[in-house]
């Protein structure tokens, strides 16, 4: 798909150093975080069992929605544990193995916040995403124009917006999901919000 220095970093240093310290804040302001959880609300299944992948403190689910079992997979345990919304929870580095620690069809739906940009292999990840997501299930890519620019890929940072949702859209489709859809919100003053939901193939 595309070349391996496209997945280039700034700072390839081990991952498990930069998020080994903990960071209790919000990544994009909050007229961006509603739009998350309208999203979220809005494609997420109720009484689902969902997985947050790269998972931090916060995982933007609307409170009025209760859900079967929420699993976060992120780098850092002091965050994961302050996050009120997971029922379990797992330290994995994606970039260090791809490979999920869950069975197949485990979960009903999968979300990605503002993090699909420090993949250094997002096709492999999203294919096992698929595998662990069971078939028809949704997963949901949230993202904005921020980003830790020394661990973002360079493909990530030579490019713009509309082209964020092209790349992550392309991503799915190399990993077979089906569904595709690229969605953007209404402009605002300060954060954009884009995402791109897509389906899990049949199995």
């Amino acid at each position: 798909m595309l070349e391996p220095q496209a997945f280039a970093r700034y700072d390839e240093s081990p991952d498990a150093l930069f998020y080994g310290q903990p960071r209790f804040v919000e990544h994009i302001d909050e007229g961006a975080i509603a739009d998350v959880v309208r999203l979220h609300r809005e494609r997420l299944p109720a009484g689902g069992e969902i997985l947050d992948l790269m998972s931090s403190w916060v995982s933007h689910l609307p409170a009025e929605v209760d859900y079967a079992r929420v699993t976060g997979l992120g780098m850092n345990a002091a965050e994961l544990s302050r996050n009120p919304r997971l029922t379990a929870s797992v330290v994995h580095d994606l970039n260090a193995s791809v490979a999920l620690p869950f069975p197949d069809a485990t979960f009903d739906a999968a979300t990605i916040c503002v993090s699909i940009q420090y993949l250094t292999d997002p096709v492999a990840v999203l294919r096992d995403l698929a595998r662990v997501v069971r078939p028809g299930g949704v997963a949901v890519v949230t993202f904005s124009n921020r980003c830790f620019p020394t661990k973002a890929v360079a493909v990530w940072q030579g490019l713009d917006d509309h082209g964020h949702l092209a790349l992550v859209s392309k991503y799915f489709e190399s990993a077979g999901w089906t569904g595709i859809e690229a969605v953007t919100s209404p402009p605002r003053p300060r954060d954009p919000l884009y995402a791109v939901v897509a389906t899990s193939p049949p199995a």
